[in-house]
């Protein structure tokens, strides 16, 4: 590891140089769409630099876990990453407003809150020297269970994965006990009984073969949260222009592109689910509305806590 760190530091000091080769992590599996999409656009800097610019992707976690990817881009360890934009909220919470449940729950209303919370993401990154590049959301989120939920009382008492600090608090309004579980990890949880519930995307419930370990799926859309992909500000900034402009062009292809693979994946992977044995249902009114409930309190939770830029975000969204 740390002969390879010193590659990978060498490869950043070189910018400047002809040829830039960089190393970027990214927390998902190979057969996942945001990994894909992400191949394509270092495909596409790649022709596009004449092979100037060449990125090595270490996915699944392989090279840093997924808590310290944007610290290694930020601390210039690898130039460019990827991560889940939410587990940031602890840093502000305009970070995770697009895992609040229930206030953007189609891709329309995802669009327009990330052209709400672009600027605002895009200026809080700036002070820790990192720029995004792009963010790409994932399927709306649905409920995995063993059984079906009828009611928010179903969930009481069950061990309840967790991907970020709301969907922790969602767990515990609902009176289940949430558990940090990274996707790679997610069979094996199950497997083992550490959790028995899940709220995720049906990408991550067919990349993870949910039906080896659940029998029951259940679209309540109850967000539709984002990856981003940054890159540190010093190393870009030492580019030539022209790569510079080939990046961001790479970008802008990769952000519209991956919004088309989400939409198609909601389907698909859904239609997977089934195709797999899982029982896939409409969700009841009282359970939706029961989440919903959920769902206001943690705004308000929310409102509570949350700084000016935060609340612009939602001002500027809901405006």
């Amino acid at each position: 590891m740390k002969h390879f760190l010193f590659a990978a530091a060498a490869a950043v000091l070189a910018t400047g140089a002809n040829a830039q080769s960089w190393d970027m992590p990214t927390p998902y599996g190979d057969s996942t769409f945001h990994t894909q999409n992400i191949a394509q656009f270092a495909d596409d800097l790649r022709d596009a630099t004449d092979g100037a610019l060449d990125i090595t992707l270490h996915s699944a976690g392989s090279l840093f876990p997924h808590a310290e990817i944007k610290g290694a881009v930020r601390n210039r360890q690898v130039p460019i990453g990827e991560f889940f934009l939410s587990r940031l909220s602890n840093e502000d919470l305009a970070y995770g407003i697009d895992s609040q449940p229930f206030v953007a729950t189609s891709y329309d209303d995802a669009k327009r809150l990330w052209d709400a919370q672009k600027p605002v993401i895009t200026e809080l990154l700036a002070e820790q020297g990192l720029i995004p590049l792009f963010s790409v959301p994932w399927p709306a989120q649905g409920l995995y269970t063993n059984g079906e939920i009828a009611t928010v009382d179903d969930l009481n008492g069950l061990r309840f994965r967790a991907y970020n600090a709301a969907l922790e608090e969602f767990a515990t309004l609902a009176g289940a006990s949430p558990v940090q579980i990274e996707a790679s990890d997610i069979p094996q949880a199950f497997t083992t009984g550490q959790v028995e519930a899940m709220i995720t995307s049906p990408s991550t419930g067919v990349n993870s073969t949910a039906w080896d370990f659940v029998t029951h799926y259940t679209p309540i859309n109850a967000w539709v949260p984002k990856n981003i992909v940054v890159v540190n500000q010093r190393v870009f900034d030492r580019l030539d222009a022209d790569t510079q402009t080939a990046i961001m062009e790479a970008a802008a292809t990769a952000e519209t592109r991956g919004w088309e693979m989400s939409a198609a994946e909601a389907e698909s992977m859904t239609a997977a689910l089934a195709e797999n044995g899982i029982t896939v249902y409409e969700p009841s009114a009282e359970l939706l509305e029961g989440l919903q409930g959920l769902g206001a309190t943690m705004l308000e939770n929310w409102n509570a806590n949350a700084s000016d830029s935060a609340k612009a975000v939602l001002s500027a969204y809901n405006n």
